[in-house]
């Protein structure tokens, strides 16, 4: 007798947002036999909120970008989770590295001409064979050389110019804008709507809570529905999928194994690219490999600065750092060198005392190596030389480290130039390694109704997680609907349509 689709071993790796989305969705379907290996000591992956200053902080996610067709946003908004960031990354001051700041209506025309860009983009860059950064560059200076803009000193919109690309780069988690693809940028669609909603006082922590029911169903942890399916620092050295009895075993750390019926994995494209001709057993098939290697995954960390108290005005937002370039030379082939790619620090909201700077790129990795009071020594030695304010020295500091932990090796994913050469794309990576099974019975139907059993192919290796994503990649909400796509993927093979309602679990 077939084995009912509840006993079916279903084994998730990675219990970041698209694992536990995926975990929680099975459960739904009415799958009972999951479990998720995490090789951290927590829930959510890149999502991770912290307690810091007057409330938390999160280290990875902050914001659900865009409202319609935006799932995170259909859960959150349901429980009033949600409200707007504002203008913090649009009134930032624009300050040049000797303090002079940058007069409101130079400033507000720079920000028009890279702002009027963005609306061009989607027409123009389908025609678009180079990169992202020579096609922002070309309409850059194209849109400065108009009259209006003639009274302009060029040399500060070069500074400018510069510091825009650090931000557009973070927005993409590329080194350079030389890297991502033209076209390529065009597969990501922003969902319509505010894009930097936040999650109030509560962090991005509260979508896991909102995935796993802790809130609802009042658990002592997060967990939730998860409770006693979670198995944490388990790091999966090894997944044998080519078995001669269709299933896949799977080699932890710890020394253990287990064998299961189908394994999704969910772990970052950073970890895929560092580990995959090691960690599956045979190698996985060329497409495969030639989608891990296309796919660019890079990395964006945070500095979050506490003081004693708020230094700058009331409505003041932030600033982005303009460096000159005889300044540069200051740090430039120094320690410091590593601040050259710190663009700009902003408010943060439920935090008075608190301003969070950001880092991209090479520099953003090395500042990962550094010890915590040689990175708070950075910052202030940038506080202090852009701001005319008395800067008090900080209360507390944190920053993130995505590249040297060894379970994400990155931030988030991106389209490249080499994504574009390659002929990949984010469906070669989310394609399931199958072998060829009999289809089950229809669940529900009696045996003498259900036609002669057929072959076909039995998903046993699965992918998710935000860079599987086609057109929702670098965010959690593609991370979620990925998690979704293959848990609805073995539904289907089961033959369950339709996703019981959450009271019958």
């Amino acid at each position: 007798m077939s084995k009912s689709h509840r006993d079916h071993k279903i084994v998730i790796i990675g219990a970041g947002a698209s694992g536990v989305a995926c975990a929680t969705k099975l459960l739904e379907y009415g799958f009972q036999n999951v479990l998720i290996v995490e090789a951290e000591s927590r829930l959510g992956g890149r999502i991770h909120t912290i307690p810091f200053g007057e409330n938390v902080i999160d280290l990875g996610a902050q914001w659900c970008h865009g409202e319609q067709d935006n799932i995170v946003y259909e859960l959150a908004s349901q429980q009033d989770l949600l409200e707007s960031t504002g203008p913090v990354y649009e009134n930032y001051q624009c300050v040049r590295s000797n303090r002079e700041v940058l007069p409101d209506n130079v400033a507000s025309r720079l920000k028009a001409i890279v702002g009027d860009s963005l609306v061009t983009r989607q027409l123009e860059l389908q025609h678009c064979s180079g990169s992202l950064g020579s096609y922002l560059s070309s309409k850059f200076y194209e849109m400065l050389r108009r009259p209006e803009n003639a009274d302009i000193d060029p040399v500060i919109a070069g500074e400018f110019f510069d510091n825009y690309q650090k931000f557009e780069n973070s927005v993409e988690a590329s080194d350079t804008l030389e890297e991502v693809s033209g076209r390529g940028y065009l597969d990501y669609w922003e969902c319509e709507g505010d894009i930097l909603l936040n999650w109030k006082d509560k962090g991005f922590v509260e979508l896991l809570r909102l995935l796993t029911r802790s809130r609802e169903l009042q658990t002592s942890s997060d967990l939730g529905i998860l409770e006693q399916r979670v198995l944490f620092n388990r790091r999966v050295t090894k997944i044998n999928w080519n078995r001669n009895d269709a299933r896949v075993e799977l080699q932890l750390n710890n020394g253990e194994s287990c064998l299961a019926d189908h394994v999704i994995v969910t772990v970052s494209l950073g970890v895929l690219k560092e580990q995959h001709l090691q960690l599956f057993e045979p190698q996985l098939p060329v497409a495969k490999q030639r989608a891990i290697q296309g796919l660019a995954f890079g990395t964006v960390n945070k500095l979050f600065v506490e003081f004693p108290a708020a230094f700058w005005p009331e409505d003041w937002t932030g600033f982005t750092l303009l460096w000159r370039q005889q300044d540069l030379a200051d740090i430039r082939n120094t320690p410091l060198a590593w601040l050259e790619d710190v663009f700009g620090f902003y408010r943060v909201s439920y935090q008075p005392r608190v301003l969070a700077g950001w880092i991209i790129n090479a520099n953003g990795r090395h500042m990962e190596s550094l010890q915590p009071a040689e990175v708070v020594a950075g910052c202030m030695y940038l506080f202090r030389r852009f701001l005319h304010w008395h800067i008090p020295e900080p209360l507390g500091f944190r920053s993130s480290a995505w590249y040297t932990n060894p379970h994400f090796r990155g931030s988030y994913s991106f389209r490249s130039m080499d994504t574009e050469r390659l002929g990949t794309g984010a469906s070669d990576l989310a394609q399931p390694l199958t072998v060829v099974a009999m289809t089950p019975p229809s669940p529900g139907r009696s045996k003498m109704l259900v036609p002669q059993q057929s072959r076909c192919d039995k998903p046993i290796v699965q992918f998710a997680g935000e860079a599987s994503s086609e057109h929702y990649y670098s965010t959690v909400h593609g991370a979620v609907e990925a998690g979704w796509r293959e848990a609805k993927r073995l539904a289907d093979f089961y033959g369950l349509s339709v996703a019981p309602a959450k009271s019958q679990l």
